[in-house]
């Protein structure tokens, strides 16, 4: 997500100067979960203090970062920050207004699975 060029290939993406971000996209009913515990969720399965990309995988396209639908869920992810920022983690995710999401290459989903990997860039770790 994000960048200025439509329909991005992950080559574009992967080279960090096209101004797109790897990213999910979580389509959730809430009904069943709220938009809160899904950003806790997401503030506690990767490091929001990495400056520089996430785990082993740097570059502007790995930046810890969350796209918003509407002025609630901004305000909740701000309020979230702030409490990370009270508990002394230095949080540099970035919020932005939602923008069109791109779908990855086939070649590029699942990739754990098709490299037969273990996932690498996330670790749980209890912050709320």
């Amino acid at each position: 997500m994000g960048g200025d060029l439509q329909n991005p290939t992950y080559r574009d993406v992967s080279k960090g100067n096209s101004g797109h971000l790897e990213v999910v996209e979580i389509t959730y009913d809430p009904k069943k979960v709220g938009y809160e515990t899904l950003a806790k969720l997401f503030f506690e399965i990767h490091d929001p203090t990495q400056a520089n990309g996430q785990g082993p995988d740097l570059g502007s396209q790995y930046l810890s970062a969350i796209f918003t639908s509407n002025a609630d869920e901004k305000r909740i992810v701000h309020k979230l920050i702030d409490i990370l920022k009270e508990k002394g983690l230095k949080v540099v995710t970035k919020v932005y207004e939602k923008v069109p999401f791109y779908k990855a290459e086939k070649y590029h989903k699942d990739y754990y699975k098709i490299k037969n990997k273990q996932p690498y860039c996330y670790a749980y770790t209890k912050r709320f």
